[in-house]
């Protein structure tokens, strides 16, 4: 009775490995490409292939493997079998010595297999630090062929930021594997470098390609239970162990799904989808950089200068936050963040300043119009949202913006019945293009660096006058105190 319990009420909620979505697609791969090496079986040769002046290990070529998909599956199409083997390379399993685009073409080009140690039935599920951590020994091998492409260099340079506080261990990391791999011989170093490159290129692949290792969201829907997905990127954890006992479940037939159960599925569905998950390690990492990076603005943390204003009554400190002459704090503090420098009225104009010189000011005036259209009354916000397209976005317009083409359409059906956040979807499009170009120049450029540097020169001479200052008064009242008490003894 337990059994059969156990066969009804097991059926689509399987504790093997095996059974997930992705891991049936991967073992089926996994055979066609053993099959593919076995060249006792009738395989493809994988041979050494003479280059100039050099040698090229371990590989076979695209046209081989596309003949032997079409001998051995049956496959009368090339077309079909080109497209088996691309699907097979986009999973990782071959994949070109010359590029890093996982894709199988019917020509001379040359592949490699994978090793198994990297399939993806392993259940990768690298993170970012690991990747770092490869880009970064990638710099060290000062090697034509190991040269970063210009994406895996934006890479480098964005993880570099965003683990500035421990890169020296991922440093360290990445020089003791260079030094693993230089003991290793010259052609089983070649074949190991392009196996780790290709297994970057699967978990981090060329933008506008297929990243095969996430969870199609449809093979979940297969599943009796879709809240039990083994392995998924979208971080559901695995409640086997929550699970209530075979013994215990119902043996009656499962019940048709009605309207509700579908809606239900659906729902948690979207939310999967949408789902940002990080782990906890990472965001304690944000939230200690964050912290210390404006421990020095909190008064609450740190001694303000000239006095904090919260325990004192003092507001000397208000007028210099909101004065036109800003502190070398004020300034730092711009290089934060475009939101930082934005916040202040100075460093808002510093910056609208500096996209005159280039030529590019009306992304931000088009930004500031369209936060002052938030904060306008509603009567006049129809009249201001017609005269801001009419300015930036018309055909013919005096300050046109470069929109794209799915932001500009968005726009232009919100205006049919303008409100305050018409001009939503093209002010954050404008906003990310000068975050990601013009301001990262205006940190760079002499308008900021100058005014950083003045700043910090009239601050320490500041501090130096104030210092001499409070000095003075406090030897001016110990002469005044010596003097009193002398006349208080010869009177």
């Amino acid at each position: 009775m337990a059994e059969g319990s156990k066969d009804q009420g097991g059926t689509g909620t399987p504790d093997s490995e095996e059974d997930s979505p992705n891991m049936i697609v991967y073992r089926k791969i996994e055979d066609i490409v053993m099959r593919i090496q076995d060249e006792k079986a009738g395989g493809v040769a994988i041979r050494t292939v003479k280059s100039f002046l050099s040698k090229i290990p371990s590989v076979v070529s695209g046209a081989d493997i596309v003949q032997w998909l079409m001998k051995n599956l049956t496959i009368e199409d090339p077309a079909e079998a080109i497209h088996l083997g691309s699907l097979i390379a986009a999973h990782g399993y071959i994949f070109p010595i010359s590029d890093h685009v996982l894709t199988l073409k019917d020509d001379g080009t040359l592949y490699r297999f994978q090793s198994p140690y990297f399939w993806p039935s392993n259940c990768w599920e690298p993170e970012n630090t690991d990747y770092a951590i490869y880009l970064c020994k990638r710099t060290m091998q000062n090697k034509a062929r190991l040269e970063l492409a210009d994406y895996e260099a934006e890479n480098l340079a964005r993880l570099q930021r965003a683990f500035a506080r421990k890169w020296e261990f991922i440093f360290m990391q990445a020089e003791a594997q260079v030094k693993i791999d230089r003991k290793k011989d010259k052609a089983e170093r070649k074949i190991l470098d392009s196996q780790e490159r290709a297994f970057w290129d699967v978990h981090r692949p060329v933008p506008g390609c297929v990243n095969t290792t996430e969870m199609d969201i449809r093979k979940c829907r297969r599943e009796k239970n879709p809240h039990r997905v083994k392995k998924s990127v979208y971080g559901v954890p695995d409640d086997g162990q929550s699970q209530p006992s075979p013994v215990h479940i119902s043996s009656q037939p499962a019940r048709k799904p009605t309207k509700e159960d579908v809606k239900k599925e659906i729902t948690f569905l979207n939310i999967q989808l949408d789902r940002h998950c990080m782990k906890v390690s990472k965001v304690a990492d944000s939230l200690m950089s964050y912290t210390e990076q404006f421990m020095e603005y909190d008064p609450f943390v740190s001694a303000m200068e000239p006095s904090n204003p919260w325990i004192s009554d003092d507001i000397s400190f208000w007028d210099l936050e909101t004065s036109r002459d800003p502190s070398q704090q004020r300034v730092k503090k711009w290089g934060f963040s475009l939101e930082e420098a934005l916040k202040d009225p100075v460093g808002r104009d510093q910056f609208l300043k500096f996209l005159e010189s280039e030529f590019s000011s009306e992304n931000l005036r088009f930004w500031l119009a369209v936060q002052d259209l938030k904060r306008r009354p509603f009567r006049e916000v129809p009249s201001r949202a017609q005269e801001i397209w009419q300015e930036f976005l018309a055909e013919g317009a005096p300050s046109s913006i470069n929109l794209d083409s799915h932001s500009y359409e968005r726009t232009s059906q919100n205006l049919k019945d303008p409100g305050r956040y018409s001009y939503e979807d093209a002010q954050e499009h404008i906003f990310k293009l000068m975050k990601s170009d013009s301001y990262a120049r205006f940190l760079r450029s002499n308008i900021y660096q100058d005014l950083l540097l003045a700043r910090k020169k009239a601050d320490t001479e500041q501090g130096r006058r104030t210092s001499l200052e409070k000095f003075t008064r406090s030897v001016g009242k110990s002469l005044t105190g010596k003097r009193l008490t002398g006349l208080m003894q010869s009177s």
